[in-house]
């Protein structure tokens, strides 16, 4: 492949069919049968615990919609949430374990996945061959590479993809952004996105034996053998490498995918670092609790802070939000600040048009259309949104432990770098955590080209593009 970049490869294997053949599932052959406008949508939610109880209520209040399907290895979850679809009129749900099940029904439309991270694009893809449509949460993938294959196997099947950033069906986020890109008020120097949220300790749960309920087989999926505990089902499964991407790829996507979003025709950057750790817990957790990482796009960087730590309970750290710095001054929550203390003004301008109804019902309505530019969050937005997660990530794996008093020689003269390296002592200080007695991990400095989607002379980076699959949750290349 050296005469080839992997996504010229990609495109002519797909052409010729010998990457992406159909998909049979027990015998059954894709279908994607044509909706029409008065036609019920018949609806499987793979995942019905946390996230998964939204889809729910959402389908439930959409019409001409049946949640026809509970996908869940865990069979404890069935009878309650089947209840709520029935009590709002629905009929009663078929409860499978294996989502090959479900995929197996011709007459099923869609599939609409709150799953732990590590099957979101393996059952994208599943769900694509086998000619469903598919709502797919927040991040698209658990690694770079499979979030590719998810986007290829979407076009080649023509299905359509919805990814869970909701915040791309907000018209007041779409306003902000097109203040952004009008230039009005100057041109973007920085794009920043926060994910502060109060994350506690999770323990430490000793491996047992699975609950006899649940399929455990089915739920590592993808993922590497490992064995049960029961910090894994049913949410902190965030904060384990093989399963999750930490908070930068949970609450942290949404905040990424505003901050890429703000700078017009960004798809993915030239270099990447980030820095953090895992810090006052003495837990079972693998992933950082405390993460800064910057995106280079040439004239603009992105810029992303993650802090959770938590001392008193009056002093959490609950920032959820994305900051715009221009030449000009400063775009926050719909206000423009100027530079010198001006006064604060409401920002105005040109609009960007959005589907309606909020992100299901938006992707329901193109599933009925099959309009796929009117899509609020395609796959491909996903994506490249996700990707930014995980090579923040990868930055960290491949990195040091330094001491606090060592200054990243990252930083420069930059201001705000300096400034959100800042706010993350500050967490730890409060957090009861000695700055003088503790080391971070400075991630590694990586080069990146976004049209082959491989690390620049990095194979130790490449490496982490992808994992190794378990039989048969086998992600296609």
């Amino acid at each position: 492949m050296s005469n080839m970049t992997r996504r010229k490869f990609i495109k002519k294997s797909v052409a010729s069919s010998a990457l992406f053949s159909t998909f049979t599932i027990s015998g059954t052959k894709a279908s994607g049968r044509v909706i029409g406008a008065n036609d019920t949508i018949r609806v499987g939610v793979a995942g019905i615990n946390n996230r998964g109880r939204a889809h729910l209520d959402a389908y439930t209040d959409i019409d001409k919609v049946d949640v026809a399907y509970l996908i869940d290895p865990d069979s404890r979850l069935f009878k309650s949430r089947s209840e709520m679809i029935t009590s709002k009129g629905g009929k009663a749900p078929t409860c499978v374990q294996d989502p090959r099940e479900a995929l197996d029904d011709k007459n099923l439309d869609v599939i609409s996945i709150a799953t732990p991270n590590h099957w979101h694009s393996l059952l994208t893809i599943w769900a694509c061959q086998a000619g469903k449509d598919v709502y797919v949460e927040k991040p698209l993938s658990h690694n770079i590479s499979e979030g590719r294959s998810a986007v290829e196997a979407a076009r080649k099947n023509q299905r359509v993809v919805q990814h869970g950033t909701q915040q791309r069906s907000s018209q007041t986020r779409a306003d902000e952004i097109a203040a952004v890109h009008s230039g009005k008020y100057g041109k973007l120097l920085v794009s920043k996105g926060y994910c502060c949220k109060p994350r506690w300790s999770i323990g430490q749960k000793p491996n047992t034996k699975p609950p006899a309920e649940l399929d455990f087989d089915v739920w590592l999926g993808p993922a590497a053998e490992q064995a049960y505990h029961e910090n894994l089902v049913h949410y902190n499964w965030h904060w384990f490498w093989p399963t999750g991407n930490g908070d930068i790829g949970n609450q942290g996507v949404h905040e990424m995918d505003i901050a890429r979003w703000a700078v017009q025709g960004a798809t993915l950057p030239k270099r990447v670092w980030s820095l953090g750790g895992r810090f006052a817990y003495d837990d079972q957790a693998q992933t950082p609790n405390t993460q800064m990482a910057v995106f280079d796009y040439g004239d603009t960087q992105v810029v992303f802070e993650v802090r959770g730590l938590v001392g008193k309970q009056t002093e959490l750290p609950d920032v959820i939000g994305n900051e715009y710095y221009t030449t000009e001054g400063m775009i926050k929550e719909g206000t423009f600040h100027p530079l010198g203390g001006g006064s604060p003004e409401a920002i105005s301008g040109p609009k960007i048009a959005i589907g309606s109804g909020g992100p299901f019902a938006n992707f329901i309505n193109v599933v009925r259309s099959r309009e796929q530019q009117k899509l609020n969050a395609d796959v491909l937005e996903g994506h490249y949104s996700s990707t930014l997660c995980h090579l923040a990530n990868i930055s960290y794996r491949l990195g040091e432990q330094v001491p606090f008093d060592r200054k990243a020689k990252t930083f420069g003269d930059d201001r705000l770098l300096y400034e959100t390296f800042m706010n993350l002592q500050e967490n730890l200080t409060t957090a009861g955590v000695p700055l003088e007695e503790t080391t971070y991990q400075l991630g590694r400095t990586l080069e990146f080209d976004a049209e082959s989607e491989q690390f620049v002379d990095s194979e130790e980076a490449n490496r982490l593009l992808t994992r190794k699959y378990r039989e048969p949750f086998v992600v296609p290349e």
